[in-house]
């Protein structure tokens, strides 16, 4: 096993660690846990997926850490099980599993599944702990730090959920190795957001980096998740609750969630979504004030996005369909739009009360 990495959340009163390590699972002596499981009793939710893969090693980790009694529930995988109905079904199950105040729940999978059981652990007895072990590279590099838990509704993307930061977030970077390339290429969009808005030398790395991402490299892989997860971390340091600079990480991500809507959550996956919000994103900016600056982000982040396989266009669905999937996103404050925009590489800002017009400019740019 390689050296672990951690990362400080120093939050108040509210202090955890991500640790970084290569077969975190598999041959972990669960030592780190135990400070968080020791003599209490956990509910392990993952979905069918991962189940077969990780859940037995995740088990006796936690028993190795100390934990009382771990029971595990399972739920379907996919976007489309991120409802109420399966916080429902999970609610039943902490009750037959007896969970009580002191109890744990530790998120095993993808970012369906931590954002799910973040909620679960969030509202059940009024909120109990929450451990992340995040398994996919989008749940590794974004929605297992930071606090943000939810489900969607029918009337749009992560309407209903809860700030709760987890106690604890063990990230094994060896579960890559499991994903297929669709699912990495999910994440490596949330993954050149943050060197889109936040850091221009990051950006540069994963240029150069192409063949490496490709191939799994353990390396590149790595450093992806190490560097992203302290870009995370310092903006929600910054901003935990999201109400100022932290919104700039939903660059892309106003114009994709309307893009999963308006298709079911069946045609795109998250990151193909986001990667094709974040071209519109970028092409509003160049809409609204055209420099070079942001000439040169289009041209790159596009072709970043191409080479390794994110969709940058699409087809079949009207700009306006677009535009009014958009104003029922939780992002919009008082009837006002508010979006994030790049103004080069490695830096973004927000505009607010943006006009029709653009918008639907820089959404039909992008439809075929």
């Amino acid at each position: 096993m390689s050296e672990k990495r951690i990362i400080q959340i120093p939050l108040p009163g509210r202090a955890y660690d991500l640790v970084i390590g290569d077969r975190s699972l598999a041959a972990g002596d669960g030592s780190e846990l135990q400070p968080v499981v020791g003599g209490r009793s956990c509910l392990i939710v993952t979905d069918k997926n991962v189940e077969a893969q990780y859940a037995a090693t995740t088990v006796a980790l936690l028993e190795n850490a100390g934990a009382s009694r771990v029971e595990v529930s399972v739920v379907e995988a996919g976007e489309t099980a991120k409802n109420l109905a399966t916080v429902a079904s999970l609610y039943s199950a902490a009750v037959a599993a007896r969970l009580d105040r002191k109890s744990v729940i530790v998120a095993l999978g993808g970012g369906v599944v931590g954002d799910t059981a973040g909620f679960l652990a969030a509202s059940y007895m009024r909120g109990i702990d929450l451990v992340q072990v995040p398994t996919s590279l989008v749940a590794q590099v974004d929605s297992s730090v930071g606090g943000k838990t939810g489900v969607d509704l029918p009337e749009g993307k992560n309407l209903v959920g809860a700030f709760h930061q987890p106690r604890h977030v063990l990230i094994d970077v060896a579960t890559l190795k499991t994903l297929n390339m669709r699912e990495l290429r999910c994440g490596l969009a949330e993954v050149i957001k943050y060197g889109a808005i936040l850091d221009a030398d990051f950006f540069g790395f994963l240029e150069g980096a192409i063949d490496g991402l490709l191939s799994v490299d353990a390396g590149a892989y790595r450093r992806v998740v190490e560097r992203s997860c302290e870009l995370k971390a310092m903006i929600v340091l910054e901003d935990e609750f999201e109400t100022g600079r932290r919104a700039i990480l939903n660059y892309g991500h106003t114009f994709g969630h309307a893009l999963e809507k308006l298709t079911g959550y069946t045609v795109y996956t998250h990151g193909e979504a986001v990667a094709i919000g974040m071209g519109m994103a970028a092409d509003l900016g160049c809409i609204l004030e055209a420099t070079p600056a942001r000439a040169e982000l289009v041209r790159r982040q596009d072709a970043l996005c191409a080479a390794v396989g994110l969709p940058t266009r699409l087809a079949g669905i009207e700009p306006a369909a677009v535009l009014e999937a958009m104003g029922g996103d939780k992002k919009y404050v008082g009837g006002q739009n508010r979006l994030i925009v790049p103004a080069a590489i490695g830096t973004a800002e927000i505009v607010t009360d943006v006009p029709d017009a653009p918008i639907i400019a820089a959404v039909a740019g992008r439809c075929d």
